[in-house]
């Protein structure tokens, strides 16, 4: 049988980079399937946008690298009474996360939670020498927004292009559309790169509604609603000779009838009881829920979901502008985290978050800049949890270090550099250890022959680079 594994590792395998895959490794083990789930696969990517300050989310607490963490951050730094510690990592390291984030904390220490440490855009391994020499490959248009957003979500990073790996996913799964109108890739964000492909589109859903977007009235249950739907639909069935206006009348039936469908399938889905905050981010995330929870309805077993959390480019105000922010980000994902687990979903859906880059360790007296490598975090019910996968920098300063004397772990800038692997790759074993399949339930038997073209840039890196990600068992 298809596994959640593999498809995790045949979508996110892509040309994000980082020393991390060289080390310590993220195990998604197989699960039991449970009710009429147990064909079922999604991710759900959670855009920090705006480039978000990682340095005060995971901080390291021995107690010589947090005297560094204090130095080098000044003004930026946090007190480490308010921190909420983690368990040693597997090198006896110890670490905490950010005052506001107690329930990801608390999912790490369950297992449940992973911290990706140290990854951004890269387009292959370089050393010390090649960076300061100006030689070293590095992606295009590093430290800009626009750019370093946007390979985050097309996985290529020497070129700008408008195709997303999930887009591109759907591109080879979904043919010439989904049946019914509804995209296998759902958007509760708009349109956005990500999920965009060459012949595919995401399905954008919106809070504001609590749903997909429809005609006023159309359908509605009510005599005026009964017209109205009458009214348009003989307008639809006028024949076009005009081949634009033609267009347009297949296009706008099709936006109707994939409305009536994913309204339909909400309304017939799984109840679900799990509280929500008010807050954007949570209430994106209930409709997310419920939007599973339809799945039946919408006769899909495979989907990826999009939101975006935004507002992270804290040039000045990083510290109180995140004691705000990121317990929405926690109790968040939490939630979401209950609402799975009410459907039973849990162990087949993945979350994880991406960012247009990091920030800088140094203050600029009032936050923090554009930067490169930083943290991420990766929650679900088969994320063997509990660990960081990826080396988190032994220093937080400009210095090699004796271990690795090819390294520069930080700029004059304080931003953190890196070189390596893919920053997201899984081996697929249980907890165990033991193999499991290895069928992709995304690229169907036939598409195997296109997979190429989803994560190109694999070819740069290593096998041991790539897939030294297996947790350590006795």
């Amino acid at each position: 049988m298809s596994t959640r594994r593999r498809f995790v590792k045949d979508t996110l395998s892509f040309g994000l980079g980082s020393r991390l895959l060289g080390t310590a490794g993220l195990t998604l083990g197989a699960t039991a399937a449970r009710g009429d789930s147990h064909d079922y696969r999604a991710l759900v990517c959670v855009m920090l946008g705006g480039g978000a300050d990682s340095y005060n989310m995971v901080v390291p607490t021995d107690a010589d690298q947090f005297d560094e963490y204090v130095a080098v951050r000044s003004d930026l730094a946090l007190a480490k009474e308010d921190l909420h510690l983690m368990a040693p990592i597997h090198d006896g390291r110890e670490f905490a996360m950010h005052p506001g984030m107690l329930e990801l904390r608390d999912l790490y220490e369950a297992r449940e939670l992973a911290v990706l440490a140290n990854v951004g855009t890269l387009a292959q391994p370089y050393d010390r020498a090649a960076l300061e020499a100006g030689t070293a490959r590095i992606p295009l248009g590093l430290f800009s927004h626009a750019d370093q957003i946007e390979q985050w979500q097309t996985a290529v990073v020497d070129a700008r292009i408008a195709a997303g790996w999930a887009g591109r996913i759907a591109d080879l799964t979904e043919g010439d559309g989904p049946a019914n109108g509804v995209s296998m890739n759902i958007s509760i964000s708009g349109t956005n790169v990500f999920q965009s492909g060459v012949s595919s589109s995401p399905y954008a859903i919106s809070v504001n509604v609590g749903g997909a977007r429809g005609l006023f009235s159309y359908a509605d249950g009510s005599d005026y609603g009964a017209r109205r739907q009458e009214m348009v639909d003989r307008i639809l069935g006028v024949p076009q000779a005009n081949v634009l206006r033609e267009e347009y009348v297949r296009r706008l039936r099709g936006a109707i009838d994939a409305q009536q469908v994913f309204t339909r399938a909400m309304e017939n889905g799984l109840p679900l009881q799990t509280a929500f905050s008010d807050s954007n981010f949570s209430q994106s995330l209930a409709l997310i829920a419920r939007t599973i929870a339809g799945r039946e309805g919408l006769g899909t077993s495979r989907q990826t979901f999009f939101v975006n959390f935004g507002g992270w480019d804290h040039h000045d105000g990083v510290v109180e502008l995140q004691a705000a922010m990121l317990p929405v980000l926690s109790r968040g994902l939490k939630e979401f985290r209950e609402a799975l687990v009410e459907l039973g979903v849990y162990d087949e859906v993945t979350t994880f978050t991406v960012s247009d880059f990091a920030r800088t360790l140094t203050s600029n007296g009032k936050g923090s800049d554009h930067a490169w490598g930083g943290h991420h975090f990766v929650m679900g019910g088969s994320v063997n949890g509990g660990q960081m996968v990826g080396d988190y920098p032994p220093h937080l300063r400009r210095q090699p270090t004796r271990d690795h004397p090819g390294d520069l772990c930080a700029d004059d800038a304080g931003r953190i550099l890196f070189h390596g692997a893919c920053a997201l790759v899984w081996r697929h074993e249980r907890r165990d250890g033991s193999r499991v399949a290895q069928r992709s339930p995304v690229l169907r038997p036939g598409d195997r022959s296109s997979a190429a073209g989803i994560y190109e840039h694999l070819g740069c890196f290593s096998l041991r680079e790539l897939c030294r990600i297996r947790r350590n068992h006795s």
